[in-house]
């Protein structure tokens, strides 16, 4: 078991030891162990080979132990005797917002609740409302956290679902009976979630195609078997459906189940303008009897979804633009073809990221082994920008340590180490007045800031959007991060004005982030385009706390494409040179 996964481990022990009501010692062990070796540089087999583990400050006798087993074995008794001893539904009810382990432990002790149906009963009751510590307003938060989660439950994040999805296409592109097969629905429309799976197969033999199918290993529970369409459950509820058609067909099945509902019935508006009727089984001329005309061959000959739009006088539409949302308006084909649709960023246009994290605060890597990996990614530079002192659960910097990380960082340059260059940045908190975390003279150090809200989420609105923009307004903001807090299927976004808050980056040449962590994708995908059009700057963040984490990046794209943004308006597609530039005529 890696650093990583042992650190999870130890907070989890912390966790089910604070539902348990331990000694709040012997759980702020756990807590700080787990914090001390998130955020060792050394390598832990070295540590633990040379027998340096307990000289370390924070790891006790008793956690030597338990890491140098889950270290060695993978396993842990005492971990898995302790999960075992506490019910299922107080670890499920942690997922409520607001709900920590003291709260969980004082709702089972004081009314016996140990579901998640047994607390929504109670809160409907009135009974968590009189609780001390509690109250309406909680009672009222908790009911819409179990409404919430199980809305959540319905969809599935983008980044996972494509896990998923990507065995399925290739298994299915290998069989010999397949022509073509491509992945459809919200995942190829890079929704930041995805209902489910949909996948579409041409073939003249669909049996052994949905035989395979059905039979995946992966397949918890086969839910229809057909001859045309067949859908399974994957474990954790995600569902796939396959529908197999003639080759023929392909193309109009593959585009009306991408979807969305309302790009389909702008397409066919615009079909039967043009005197035809379009479905997912082809084009025929309205006026025809359902079925009596599809397409065979001649004029009417379409294999490609690019076909398709040209037939109806459109440059080919991308799949995340297929929203309805003016896009047919956008892509209309001009006569002489001179007025071509800008093209959207790619994944290669990406040259380094920015607001990432190491074990300075709360990343999981350090310098070395971040710039590593985004070397090893292809990019020109790197962004650091770890916590500041307000985010004390993060292991945030003071105003001292961020000078002596800005050194460290220039030394670390200098050394000629890496050829990927890193910029010193910060993400400092913004206080509930929208005051700033650091003294001018430090933020004023840095190659760049990332100013964001981690703290009295329940502002109101008019409060909350004031906060922002005086932190915007400050000369030291180079960048926004996370701009409504939301995490994706399980936080909703705080209250906030972002219409203002967008102008007010505007008017101060902030740049607002795409937090491309696959659970934020934050700022919304829905706001950009006309954030674009007026001229908002954008930088993709991936918000990295470990070297995996930079990868995420291609989610950020994802968003960015949707949002239609120009690549002159995207920071990250400058080179080391562009970027510096464009950080000191900022300041």
């Amino acid at each position: 078991m890696n650093k990583t996964d042992i650190v999870d481990v130890l907070e989890d022990i912390a966790i089910l030891l604070e539902l348990k009501g331990e000694n709040p010692f012997k759980i702020r062990a756990y807590s700080a162990g787990a914090r001390v070796l998130e955020t060792m540089e050394d390598e832990l087999g070295e540590v633990i080979a040379e027998g340096r583990l307990g000289s370390i400050k924070g790891i006790g006798s008793a956690l030597v132990d338990k890491i140098q087993t889950l270290y060695e074995t993978g396993d842990l008794e005492y971990y898995t005797k302790l999960r075992a001893s506490v019910a299922p539904g107080l670890i499920e009810m942690l997922e409520i917002p607001g709900l920590g382990g003291k709260k969980v432990k004082k709702l089972h002790d004081a009314l016996g609740i140990e579901s998640m149906d047994a607390l929504q009963k109670a809160c409907e009751n009135g009974e968590v409302a009189a609780l001390k510590g509690f109250g309406k307003k909680s009672e009222e938060k908790i009911l819409t956290g179990i409404a919430n989660r199980a809305a959540y439950a319905q969809r599935h994040l983008w980044w996972e679902a494509r896990e998923v999805a990507a065995p399925i296409l290739e298994g299915l592109r290998s069989l010999p009976q397949v022509e073509r097969a491509e992945a459809a629905g919200s995942l190829r429309r890079l929704k930041e979630t995805v209902g489910d799976l949909d996948f579409i197969v041409a073939s003249e033999a669909p049996d052994p195609v949905m035989d395979w199918f059905v039979g995946q290993d992966a397949v918890q529970e086969v839910t229809a078997h057909g001859t045309t369409k067949s859908s399974v459950r994957f474990e954790g509820g995600l569902q796939a459906d396959l529908r197999v058609v003639p080759a023929a067909q392909f193309a109009f099945a593959l585009h009306h189940f991408t979807g969305s509902k309302e790009h389909n019935v702008a397409m066919r508006q615009r079909a039967l303008a043009r005197g035809y009727s379009l479905s997912e089984w082809g084009l025929k001329p309205s006026g025809l009897e359902s079925g009596e005309c599809k397409v065979e061959s001649g004029e009417l000959e379409i294999t490609s979804e690019k076909e398709l739009f040209e037939f109806l006088g459109l440059q080919e539409i991308p799949p995340e633009l297929r929203e309805g949302m003016g896009e047919l308006e956008r892509y209309v084909a001009s006569a002489d073809d001179t007025e071509v649709v800008p093209p959207l960023v790619t994944c290669g246009d990406i040259r380094g990221v920015f607001h990432n994290h190491t074990t300075a605060s709360d990343g999981r890597a350090t310098i070395e082994e971040m710039t590593e990996a985004a070397q090893a990614l292809g990019f020109d530079y790197l962004g650091l920008a770890d916590h500041s002192k307000a985010s004390f659960q993060a292991n945030g910097l003071d105003d001292g340590r961020v000078l002596k990380m800005i050194e460290s960082i220039r030394a670390f340059n200098e050394s000629g180490e890496s050829p990927v260059h890193v910029f010193s940045g910060i993400e400092c908190d913004i206080l509930p007045d929208g005051t700033l975390d650091l003294e001018e003279a430090t933020l004023k150090a840095l190659d760049y800031t990332v100013m964001s809200v981690h703290s009295s989420f329940s502002q109101p609105e008019a409060e909350m959007t004031a906060r922002v923009i005086r932190a915007i307004e400050h000369p030291s903001t180079v960048m926004l991060g996370h701009p409504t807090g939301r995490i994706l299927l399980r936080r909703e976004p705080y209250k906030i004005d972002l219409h203002k808050v967008i102008d007010a980056a505007i008017a101060n040449r902030v740049i607002i982030e795409i937090n491309a962590n696959p659970r934020r994708l934050d700022m919304d995908w829905r706001l950009w385009r006309r954030a674009a059009e007026k001229g908002l700057m954008c930088a993709i963040n991936p918000d990295a706390h470990s070297t995996n984490g930079l990868a995420y990046f291609e989610a950020g794209v994802n968003i960015a494409r949707k949002g239609g943004i120009p690549l002159e308006q995207i920071l990250n597609c400058r080179d080391c040179a562009g970027v510096e530039r464009w950080f000191k005529e900022r300041k």
